[in-house]
């Protein structure tokens, strides 16, 4: 049956069913049914989800182009033919490519080709394994519903500021023009990337922050490297701030942002003040699971609530076992590579569960258990420059009670990072458990760095001795030699 076709009462009895057709949802799906049980996916928005068309893919293309730039003019011989601005329609009109202009054809007919049905429409859980889409279709599973609806940004109780219709990381990374002055709330990633990809396409941008840095669950070099950059960028960073009042007297009008704070050097608004008047506001200050309306409270459930799950992403404190939360929703990484992760194990679990094989949860790193969502999560920030990490910090790693070195090196002291660009400015961190000699996280920041995190990953996820990493020769010239460079320094 085609995914676009799922229909009839005989086809309303699954194995399995999943809520939410973004990448989770559909790697969930994918995964149940290569283990053979019929899938369906309930999707009310575009299949393909929040990644494809208002976050991962379309920032990252709105993004490239301002790194490649910034890139090119740190090159001898090279430098000279970048100069000028971006050509911001063209890197519009890629972004919009880049999110499938917004449709999601190609998407069902991956479903289509991968056996998987879609139903579209609002569903919600109607008790145990039952699924009501729109209020009218009834969708029973056999074994497992796994719920795969994401998160959603949140707006901070600040008087006007909902009335004012600010932008959130949707609109941020859809908007069809720059705005001309362009005020961002959060020093996150999504705050940080978005105010180094609309600076660079023409805006004016003022970079508003509660804390003293920016990225604050990243080591703090990075965040400083970052706000350095975004200085000579010409945005403004303002820390130590909190938004009191928004007002924005007409749609589509100026809005003026009034904090809570002693003035500050002028912004946007042009004078010394405690209001900042801007074209757009974008806030960036968090998320909360899309559980809201699914339907919760018919299984126990807290409507709105992030879902407690163990390590195979089954929920806990469900009579029966045949509810899953993968993805966003479980708060474990609000990340897209982790939810197809957990997907993967997810699918694997119920898989494993219909047919009667034990799970193998007594093995952490085995087939049915999500183990490095606590362990070994890589996240990568597409500014300039980038900042890629994996595992635990050095503050994280002490507060878990672990016995820690950290070890420091410049990245742009490499013989790879001088061909790479002059004055390549970056650094390299790595925390070592000194009671297992492994690897607890790493840390780059630096342009180019993002390719070299999966060796990262791999040395954390793989808990590889530090003695056997050694032996793991970087090629030279490349960036990459700055392994070797970190182990002399723990080697002494």
């Amino acid at each position: 049956m085609a995914a676009t076709e799922a229909s009839g009462a005989a086809q309303d009895e699954y194995d399995v069913i999943v809520l939410g057709a973004g990448p989770t949802g559909e790697n969930v799906a994918d995964r149940a049914h290569a283990a053979g049980l019929s899938t369906v996916i309930v999707e009310s928005e575009l299949v393909g989800g929040e990644c494809s068309y208002w976050a991962c893919m379309p920032s990252k293309a709105l993004l490239r182009p301002v790194t490649a730039r910034a890139e090119a003019g740190r090159v001898p011989g090279l430098k000279d033919a970048v100069t000028g601005p971006l050509d911001a329609p063209a890197v519009l009109a890629h972004r919009d490519a880049m999110a499938s202009y917004w449709k999601d054809d190609g998407q069902v007919r991956w479903l289509d080709s991968a056996g998987i049905d879609l139903v579209r429409g609002h569903g919600r859980l109607a008790g145990p394994r039952r699924v009501v889409v729109d209020g009218e279709r009834v969708l029973t599973a056999r074994h497992a519903v796994a719920v795969c609806t994401g998160s959603r940004p949140v707006l901070p109780p600040v008087p006007g500021l909902a009335e004012a219709r600010p932008w959130t990381s949707r609109e941020a990374t859809s908007a069809k023009s720059a705005p001309g002055r362009l005020v961002v709330v959060g020093g996150g990633v999504v705050g940080v990337e978005m105010a180094t990809a609309w600076r660079a396409l023409g805006s004016s941008v003022t970079l508003l922050v509660r804390g003293d840095g920016l990225l604050p669950r990243m080591e703090p070099f990075a965040g400083r490297l970052v706000a350095e950059s975004l200085a000579e960028a010409g945005a403004y960073l303002r820390t130590g701030v909190e938004v009191r009042e928004v007002r924005r007297e007409a749609p589509g009008g100026p809005v003026t942002v009034v904090l809570d704070s002693p003035p500050g050097p002028g912004g946007p608004g042009g004078t010394p003040s405690d209001e900042i008047v801007a074209d757009e506001l974008l806030i960036a200050t968090g998320r909360a699971p899309r559980t809201d309306d699914i339907g919760l409270e018919t299984v126990g459930l807290s409507p709105g609530s992030w879902l407690d799950v163990d390590d195979s992403c089954r929920v806990t404190g469900v009579t029966g076992g045949w509810l899953y939360g993968v993805g966003d929703v479980n708060h474990r990484a609000l990340l897209t590579h982790q939810g197809k992760y957990q997907a993967r194990i997810a699918g694997a679990a119920i898989g494993a569960r219909a047919r009667g094989v034990p799970i193998l949860e007594s093995d952490p790193w085995g087939a049915h258990a999500a183990t490095a969502d606590r362990r070994a999560v890589p996240q990568v920030v597409f500014t300039d420059p980038e900042v890629a990490s994996v595992g635990l910090t050095a503050a994280a790693a002490e507060r878990a009670g672990h016995r820690t070195r950290v070890v420091d090196r410049d990245l742009g002291a490499v013989a790879g990072a001088y061909l790479y660009a002059d004055g390549y400015r970056g650094r390299a961190r790595m925390v070592v458990d000194l009671d297992r000699e492994v690897l607890l996280g790493v840390t780059f920041v630096g342009p180019g760095v993002g390719e070299l995190l999966h060796s990262a990953t791999v040395a954390v996820a793989g808990e590889v001795p530090l003695e056997r990493l050694w032996h793991a020769v970087p090629s030279y010239p490349t960036i990459s030699e700055v392994w070797l460079r970190l182990l002399e320094s723990y080697r002494g």
